[in-house]
């Protein structure tokens, strides 16, 4: 970001940017995100766009953040105090497909079109590390066998990430029976259920 805003009034622009910038992102993908576009979705000045965001780079860099951030929330609060495994299971996946269904198809964009440089490979690397810590968290409170916590957090945040991510390229995160299916997973893996002696 070029500018940190200071005030209320450049704090909400800057978010109403972000918020435009994720909408023109998952509508248009990124062959047709412009910072043009992404200024009049959010009803500002490019010239204000610009105070904040240098380039379409710095704007999509904000934007993975922004999601980074949610997503580091609802492993937060789901993870945040004892609950029985079922409860957790249940957050965690609304938790997950809510973050993931504000614009369901930015995350394949995200994933797979949107160039990223050194700061968003280190700010992507420093979110694994946090939401990699949750999940070993999670995985020390439901788990028995405290071996290997680190791999077993791996497994767990891979399985409930690549279900969700791919949901959301299939438009499917709404399905009843893929949320059941994944809490169903969380709660076997963690209860050890047929897990060999």
């Amino acid at each position: 970001m070029r500018k940190e805003p200071r005030q209320a009034r450049s704090v909400a622009t800057v978010e109403a940017i972000i918020e435009a910038g994720a909408r023109v992102l998952s509508e248009i993908g990124w062959a047709g995100f412009s910072t043009n576009k992404v200024a009049e979705a959010a009803g500002v000045s490019i010239g204000s766009l610009y105070q904040y965001f240098p380039d379409k780079l710095a704007l999509v860099d904000a934007i993975r953040r922004r999601h980074f951030d949610h997503v580091l929330s609802v492993i937060r609060q789901a993870a945040a105090e004892e609950k029985p495994l079922r409860q957790f299971a249940r957050e965690l996946v609304r938790g997950m497909i809510a973050a993931h269904s504000v614009h369901p198809t930015l995350h394949q964009v995200l994933l797979d079109e949107a160039p990223g440089d050194r700061g968003s490979r280190a700010a992507h690397a420093s979110f694994q590390a946090r939401y990699l810590e949750h999940y070993a968290s999670a995985v020390a409170q439901y788990r028995r066998r405290k071996k290997d916590t680190e791999t077993m957090a791996r497994v767990l945040s891979s399985a409930v990430e690549g279900v969700i991510h791919n949901a959301a390229r299939r438009n499917m995160l709404d399905a009843p029976e893929l949320q059941k299916q994944l809490g169903e997973l969380i709660c076997a893996y963690l209860s050890g259920q047929g897990a060999r002696a």
